[in-house]
């Protein structure tokens, strides 16, 4: 299988490079914000677009993902919520295993409804460790997981179960606090983490300006992951962008 997109995010790791993604959730959004956020996204040099959400209560992924594709060459990345959330229009997925919690519909049974769709796809399927952060209030992540964040102080228990996905065979590992999160993960619970595995590090959840962002992938973040904040006040985009790709870190 291709893993373009993937290697793409390991190769910008090794250079030391950190990366920018902004999340669309089609429930939040219509064509012309979509249009906006992707014009905004493009002049900002934006790496990677998340496609999904919780629920899709309008059917609107594919056209949305669709109308994505037809305006930027920035890779498309599909951010499911469930089983359903697959297209093969998409650059590839996000196979998600909620590593944090104990409910196994959310560490095997949806991969299992949805393997043969993905199959039959051909999409680049990224395994990803995916790790729900307590951000002070209840998200829908949790919600619909039926799973109980990490506390936010208990760094040393994200450390562990970080590497236990990595040693498992994730390539990737996600801290979340979740969509209108009130806080971001730490940044010592990131650099806790950052320093016990060798996989990209995604952190996404309650990231509101270019200060949040670039606290966080300089405390070892390798990709930020933007969604509520820049529905509500799309020129973040510019702001955070520039914010995490200004950082360098030293060989």
């Amino acid at each position: 299988m291709n893993k373009k997109v993937y290697s793409e995010i390991v190769d910008k790791k090794r250079k030391r490079n950190k990366s920018f993604a902004v999340l669309v959730d089609p429930d939040k959004t219509d064509a012309k914000k979509i249009g906006h956020l992707v014009e905004l996204a493009s002049e900002a040099a934006v790496d990677f677009i998340f496609v999904g959400g919780s629920l899709l209560l309008n059917d609107s992924l594919q056209t949305c993902i669709e109308q994505i594709k037809a305006q930027t060459n920035i890779p498309l990345i599909i951010f499911p919520g469930n089983n359903m959330q697959v297209s093969s229009d998409a650059d590839a997925i996000l196979l998600l295993s909620l590593i944090s919690g104990r409910n196994p519909e959310w560490l095997i049974g949806q991969h299992v409804l949805a393997a043969p769709n993905l199959k039959q796809s051909g999409l680049e399927v990224i395994p990803t460790g995916y790790i729900l952060v307590d951000g002070g209030k209840s998200t829908s992540a949790s919600y619909m997981s039926n799973t109980t964040p990490i506390p936010h102080d208990k760094k040393d228990i994200a450390m562990c179960t970080a590497m236990a996905g990595e040693m498992l065979g994730q390539g990737l590992i996600y801290l979340d606090t979740g969509s209108g999160a009130k806080r971001t993960v730490s940044p010592s619970m990131v650099t806790a983490v950052s320093q016990h595995i060798e996989v990209p590090l995604i952190v996404g959840g309650g990231i509101t300006s270019g200060n949040k962002a670039e606290l966080l992938v300089k405390a070892g973040a390798d990709m930020i992951v933007v969604g509520n904040a820049i529905e509500k006040a799309p020129s973040l985009i510019s702001e955070i962008s520039l914010a995490v790709h200004s950082v360098e870190i030293p060989a």
